[in-house]
């Protein structure tokens, strides 16, 4: 066995052990943006069944994302990213209320969370 193929193998590992820790990290991708009095956060979720997924709002105006899967592994693998598990906290930019009505859609792997922004209210134009 040459230097080279034991350098290689060596990296390859610390590739794939850097990898799936690395997209722990960012996973999932987020989009948020304020609608009708409303903050919107968009979450990838894709591979993430339903039930495993967790959503809550901390006192410190903090929309902490959690979710779990099972990834069957093969004996001979080559590279692993995915991640197994997933936590994001995202500072959110406005209160919430404590008696808000916070509510989640999980759709075709993505999670939508419509937050009401407190204070605010809608303002019917004639």
């Amino acid at each position: 066995m040459s230097f080279t193929y034991y350098l290689s193998k060596e990296i390859q590992k610390r590739a794939e052990e850097l990898g799936r820790g690395f997209y722990e990290l960012l996973y999932p991708p987020v989009d948020m943006y304020e609608e009708g009095g409303y903050l919107v956060v968009v979450a990838d979720m894709a591979g993430f069944p339903k039930e495993k997924i967790r959503a809550r709002i901390s006192g410190q105006n903090e929309l902490i994302i959690e979710a779990d899967r099972e990834i069957s592994e093969p004996s001979v693998k080559y590279l692993a990213q995915r991640p197994k598990s997933v936590r994001k906290v995202i500072k959110l930019p406005y209160n919430v209320a404590k008696d808000a009505e916070v509510t989640g859609k999980y759709e075709n792997g993505v999670l939508t969370i419509k937050i009401p922004i407190a204070g605010t209210s809608v303002v019917k134009i004639e």
